[in-house]
């Protein structure tokens, strides 16, 4: 069930079943000479189809822009500030448990909104212990989740990329955009054939160390075919997860 694509009476149905919601987060920028801009909301976005389907969850549109500032030596790389993304996901939160949602499974492509997303759970949490909260609002759990955090889509990407997998503008993450969107792909060479490593800063100094985008990856090797064997294998890890954080007490 997609929140976009229902009416608020079926909404209004969906909360007498369950109140867990799923929400697809992530970032808008660049991703190499061969990755989609959109890479990182695409992808939470693909695997959100797969647990809708084995779950029946509601999934609510998906958070496509994210603490990318590093990025931004890059065009049609955009971020939020992450004082900005806290407030975002706050005020999602809160609207959503206005309406009776109380817990909220942030199904999260992009490595850089950790930090951020957490402590957004932080203040609505401290909203609640401060008394600041909505009175009539439920008690809060809230969850992210990183889709490539499990044993198949670990396993999967050894055995197809190893040292070339990377960390950003990864081949499994660009294999699985080619599956989602087959009619998209791109091709690129890469030199060198694998990128080169090292640490995060700014805008200015990202696009100095790594002049094409990619961190240590080679997606040159990224295809559809993979993307489907990590769409296959993460599904059911997510789907558990989720139900398990649905149920929880």
């Amino acid at each position: 069930m997609y929140l976009q694509l229902s009416t608020w009476q079926e909404v209004d149905a969906y909360l007498e079943q369950s109140k867990a919601v799923l929400i697809p987060i992530g970032s808008t920028e660049q991703h190499g000479p061969n990755g989609f801009v959109g890479t990182d909301a695409l992808c939470p976005e693909i695997m959100a189809r797969g647990v809708e389907e084995a779950t029946g969850c509601l999934v609510a549109p998906t958070l496509s822009i994210g603490m990318a500032q590093h990025h931004l030596g890059f065009s049609g790389s955009i971020t939020l500030r992450p004082t900005t993304l806290i407030a975002v996901v706050c005020d999602v939160v809160n609207s959503l448990a206005k309406h009776g949602f109380e817990r909220f499974y942030f199904l999260n492509g992009h490595g850089g909104n950790v930090a951020t997303v957490t402590a957004a759970f932080s203040e609505l949490y401290a909203e609640a212990s401060l008394g600041k909260a909505d009175p009539d609002r439920p008690a809060l759990r809230c969850r992210l989740k990183n889709w490539w955090e499990n044993e198949a889509v670990q396993r999967i990407s050894r055995q197809r990329f190893g040292a070339a997998e990377g960390g950003h503008a990864t081949c499994s993450e660009v294999s699985l955009t080619f599956y989602g969107y087959p009619q998209h792909q791109k091709n690129a060479a890469m030199s060198p054939e694998i990128a080169p490593t090292g640490p995060i800063y700014d805008s200015s100094d990202f696009r100095k160390r790594y002049p094409d985008g990619r961190m240590g990856s080679n997606p040159s090797l990224a295809s559809a075919e993979v993307g489907k064997e990590l769409f296959d294998g993460a599904v059911p890890a997510l789907a558990a997860d989720f139900r398990a954080f649905a149920d929880a007490p």
